[in-house]
C-alpha cells in the first residue's frame, strides 16, 4: 500500500507512459493492449480491462490485459447490469475487496474472472456523460486505498479523451439509439416559467478540445492556472457590470453570489492537486469538474445542487482562458431564434447568449427556485426543467416548440403542428394584448362583484409594475428567498432594508410577508440540515421558529423597523396546532414593545394572520379564529397533505384534482367559518393562478385571490368575464355531485358563457 507522496510519482510515470502510446503509431486495438498492460503493472494488478459505452446503452468489452482474449467485443453488459454496469449506471467508482459476493455481481463465463477476488472500478466521464468504465481487477482480496481510486480516476479522464477523439470507437457508436432517428417527438418536463417559443436547437455543450492531459512542467501549469483564474475574475466582473438584466432584484443576488464562488479557495485547491499528479491545467480542471459531477450527481438537496451547477459553469469559464476559446463559443444558426438545450446551467450562462435571438430554455434538470430559473424570470425566458434525455434526444438543429404552458416540447414538428403552434402564438399575442388593456381596470364581474386580485411575489422583479397596474396588493411575500441565496444570514440591518424596498416597490398597497418558511427542501447554505425522508412534512417554517426563536426575532424586528409609519402585514406559515399562532403573536408583541420603547416609531398598525396547510388546523378554525386579524389557505401544501400526494412529484402530482367536489367542499367549509366570524380570508396557493380553478373558487365565494404576476392578466380577463350570479348556482350544483372532478364541466361552462382566458 503506497502512501500519498508515492501514489503522485506513480500516477504521474503511469501518465507519462500512456502519452507515449497515445503518441506512437500502430493501430487502435494495438494501443488500447499497451494501455491496458501498462495501467494493470503500474496498479500492482493482474486484470485491467476497458468497457466503453455502445448504442442502446449497452457497455462492450473493449480491451483486456488478464481476461481471456476471446471476451473482447464479445462480454456486453447493460448500464445497470453487473458490478460495471453498476459504476455507469451510479456514475461512482466501487472499490470491493470480494466483488463476487456483492448482490450486483454477474459472471460472464467467457471472460475467466472467476479466480479474481477484488475489483475497482471507475466511470469513463465526458461531459457529465458515462461513456464507458474502466476497471482492475486482483486474485487477492486486496483493499483499495482512497488514493489508488483516485489515480485510476485521473487515468480514466484520460481515456475520456481519447474516446471523445474517436481513438477507441466510432463516435456514432456512442449515441443513443433514439438520436439517430428523424421522426417527431415530445418530450415531456416541468415549467419553471411559463410561455411559448419556437426556434432552432443549440445544444449547449462547452467542451473544449483539451489536446494536451499530460504535464511536462507543473510549475508552468501552475502559473498558466494562477493567470486564468485572474483573468477570469475579471471577464466576469465587466460581465456583470455590463448585465441586460437590470434592477437590484434577487437575480442580482444569485449572479454576485455566483461571482463570489468563482474565489472558492476549496474548489482551486482540488484543481491545484490534480496538476500536482501531473496533470495540464485544463485537464484537471476538467477532471475535478467531471469528480464534482459525479459525487453529487445523486444529490436531492435543491441548495447543494445549484452550487454544482454553478462549479460546472465556472469549470467551464475557467477552461475557456486556459485554451483560449469564447464565451458562449457554440455555433449560433444565422438569422434564427434559438432554443437553448443544456443538461443544466449556471446563472450567468444565459448572459453569454444574443438575448434578442434566445427564445426558450430546455433543461434535462432545474427546478422553480434555480439560479438559471430566476434569472431566465428576469429576462422573461421561457423554461421548462426536467426533461429527461434532452441532450441525447434533441440534435443541434433540430427545430423545437417549447411550450412551457403545458410543461411540454415538441421536437422535429410537422408542418401541421407548426402551422397550428403558430396560429396559437397568433392567439397568445391577442390574449396578452387583451390582458394588457384591462391591466388598469378592476377586477369586477360582469354583474358588478369586485374580487381582490393580488400577487404572490418573492423577488424585487415580481413587484416592478405592482404601483402602476390595477392590482389590489401582495398577498403573499415569500421572505426566505433572500436567505436562501445569499452566503450568510442577513442580519437584522440587511433584512430592513429588503423589507423597506419591497415596501416602497408596493406604495401604498398592502404586502402581506410571510415569516420563514426554510427547512425541509429550502436549504440555506450557512445552516445544515439533516436528511429527512419526509421533508415537506419535517422541520420547517414556524416549527423551525419554535426551535430556533432568534432567528424570527431578528425577522420580526426588521419588518416592524421597515414598516414605521404604515401599516404592517404579516403571517406565520405551516401553522399545525393553535398554541404556534399563540407564540409567534408573543414574540412580535415582545418586539414591538422593544421598538417602541427604544425610538418611538414603529408600523401605524399590524396585521396578524395565519396561513391555514395543515388539515389539523381546519378542526381548530373556531378558536384560531378569534386570535388571526386575517387567514390565507396556502392550497399547495394543504392539499398535498389531504390527498397524501407529494406535488414534487410528477408521476402523481396530477392525479388528485383541486376542482373535486372534496376539495371544492373543504375550501367552502373554511369560507363560511371565516365569514361567520368575520375575518377575512383569501387563497394564496397556485390554484389562484389557474383560470379554471379561480372560477371554481369565486364560485363557491371566495373574493380575494393571490396568484404570481403572470397569472395575472388571464384571472382578471376571467372574472370580468364572468357573471358571478349564475355561476354561483351551477359551481353549487357541480359541488353536490360524486365525481372525481369537476374541471371539464366547469370548461364546458366557460366555453359556453364566452369567457375569456
Amino acid at each position: 500500500m503506497m502512501h500519498h507522496g508515492q501514489t503522485v510519482l506513480v500516477l504521474r510515470r503511469l501518465l507519462a507512459r500512456i502519452r507515449d502510446v497515445m503518441a506512437s503509431g500502430g493501430n487502435t486495438d494495438g494501443r488500447l493492449a499497451r494501455i491496458v498492460a501498462i495501467i494493470a503493472k503500474d496498479m500492482a494488478a493482474e486484470v485491467c480491462s476497458i468497457y466503453i459505452r455502445r448504442a442502446g446503452d449497452v457497455l462492450e468489452l473493449f480491451a483486456t490485459q488478464g481476461l481471456r482474449a476471446a471476451a473482447v467485443r464479445r462480454t456486453r453488459l447493460r448500464v445497470g447490469e453487473g458490478l460495471i454496469g453498476e459504476i455507469a449506471a451510479k456514475q461512482r467508482p466501487l472499490a470491493l475487496s470480494e466483488a463476487q459476493s456483492h448482490p450486483s455481481f454477474a459472471f460472464r463465463p467467457e471472460t475467466g474472472e472467476e479466480i479474481y477476488h477484488s475489483l475497482m472500478g471507475v466511470p469513463i466521464l465526458r461531459g457529465g456523460r458515462v461513456v464507458g468504465v474502466l476497471a482492475v481487477q486482483n486474485t487477492s482480496a486486496r483493499q483499495y486505498t482512497d488514493e489508488e481510486i483516485e489515480a485510476l480516476q485521473t487515468v480514466a479522464m484520460v481515456l475520456a479523451e481519447m474516446v471523445a477523439s474517436g481513438i477507441p470507437v466510432d463516435q456514432a457508436q456512442l449515441l443513443p439509439a433514439e438520436t439517430v432517428t428523424a421522426t417527431p417527438t415530445r418530450l415531456e418536463g416541468a415549467r419553471l416559467h411559463s410561455g411559448l417559443a419556437f426556434g432552432v436547437a443549440v445544444l449547449h455543450k462547452p467542451r473544449f478540445a483539451i489536446r494536451k492531459i499530460v504535464a511536462e512542467d507543473t510549475r508552468i501549469e501552475h502559473e498558466r492556472l494562477r493567470h486564468a483564474v485572474a483573468d477570469m475574475h475579471g471577464a466576469l466582473d465587466d460581465m456583470l457590470r455590463s448585465t441586460a438584466v437590470g434592477g437590484d432584484g434577487e437575480h442580482r443576488d444569485v449572479l454576485e453570489t455566483y461571482r463570489m464562488i468563482a474565489e472558492d479557495v476549496g474548489w482551486l485547491r482540488r484543481i491545484g492537486e490534480a496538476i500536482n499528479t501531473g496533470l495540464t491545467a485544463e485537464a484537471a480542471v476538467q477532471k475535478v469538474n467531471d469528480d464534482i459531477h459525479a459525487r453529487m450527481s445523486q444529490v436531492s438537496d435543491a441548495y447543494l445542487r445549484e452550487r454544482v451547477h454553478d462549479l460546472e459553469d465556472l469549470a467551464d469559464r475557467l477552461l475557456q482562458h486556459l485554451i483560449g476559446a469564447e464565451p458562449g463559443s457554440t455555433a449560433l444558426p444565422a438569422d434564427q431564434d434559438v432554443i437553448l438545450v443544456a443538461r443544466n446551467l449556471g446563472p450567468a450562462q444565459l448572459l453569454d447568449y444574443q438575448r434578442r435571438r434566445l427564445r426558450g430554455v430546455v433543461l434535462e434538470e432545474g427546478s422553480p427556485n434555480s439560479h438559471v430559473a430566476i434569472v431566465a424570470r428576469a429576462l422573461d425566458i421561457p423554461i421548462i426543467g426536467q426533461v429527461r434525455e434532452a441532450m441525447s434526444r434533441i440534435e443541434h438543429g433540430d427545430q423545437l416548440i417549447v411550450d412551457a404552458e403545458h410543461a411540454q416540447v415538441l421536437v422535429r414538428p410537422s408542418d401541421d403542428i407548426r402551422k397550428l403552434f403558430i396560429k396559437s402564438l397568433k392567439a397568445r399575442d391577442e390574449r396578452r394584448a387583451a390582458y394588457a388593456a384591462i391591466k388598469d381596470l378592476p377586477a369586477v364581474t360582469l354583474d358588478g362583484v369586485r374580487i381582490g386580485v393580488h400577487i404572490n411575489a418573492g423577488l424585487l422583479i415580481d413587484l416592478q409594475h405592482l404601483a402602476e397596474s390595477d392590482i389590489d396588493g401582495v398577498g403573499l411575500y415569500r421572505t426566505e428567498v433572500p436567505f436562501m441565496i445569499r452566503p450568510e444570514l442577513p442580519d437584522v440591518e440587511s433584512q430592513r432594508q429588503i423589507y423597506q424596498k419591497v415596501l416602497e416597490y408596493a406604495g401604498p398597497k398592502p404586502v402581506i410577508f410571510r415569516t420563514l418558511d426554510v427547512g425541509g427542501d429550502k436549504v440555506m447554505p450557512y445552516w445544515p440540515s439533516a436528511q429527512e425522508e419526509n421533508p415537506a412534512m419535517g422541520w420547517r417554517a414556524i416549527r423551525v421558529s419554535l426551535d430556533r426563536p432568534a432567528m424570527l426575532r431578528q425577522q420580526l424586528q426588521a419588518l416592524i423597523k421597515a414598516a414605521v409609519e404604515r401599516d404592517l402585514w404579516l403571517m406565520f406559515p405551516m401553522l399545525t396546532d393553535v398554541s404556534e399562532f399563540r407564540y409567534g403573536r408573543a414574540l412580535l408583541d415582545k418586539e414591538l414593545a422593544r421598538v417602541r420603547g427604544r425610538s418611538g416609531r414603529s408600523p401605524r398598525r399590524v396585521y396578524v394572520g395565519a396561513m391555514l396547510e395543515v388539515p389539523a388546523l381546519i378542526y381548530q378554525l373556531p378558536e384560531l379564529l378569534g386570535l388571526v386579524d386575517f387567514l390565507s389557505i396556502g392550497t399547495n401544501d394543504l392539499f398535498q397533505f389531504i390527498f397524501a400526494s407529494d406535488r414534487g412529484n410528477y408521476q402523481i402530482s396530477e392525479r388528485y384534482d383541486s376542482l373535486s367536489p372534496v376539495a371544492l367542499s373543504i375550501l367552502r367549509t373554511i369560507l363560511q367559518q371565516c365569514q361567520a366570524a368575520r375575518v377575512p380570508v383569501s387563497i394564496c396557493g397556485e390554484m389562484a393562478a389557474r383560470p379554471l380553478d379561480a372560477l371554481a373558487l369565486i364560485g363557491i365565494g371566495y373574493r380575494a385571490i393571490s396568484m404570481s404576476p403572470p397569472a395575472v392578466g388571464p384571472i382578471k380577463a376571467t372574472i370580468r368575464g364572468v357573471r358571478l350570479a349564475t355561476l354561483e348556482g351551477y359551481v353549487a350544483s357541480l359541488c353536490a355531485g360524486r365525481q372525481r372532478s369537476v374541471r371539464e364541466q366547469l370548461r364546458a361552462y366557460a366555453l359556453d358563457h364566452g369567457v375569456m382566458f
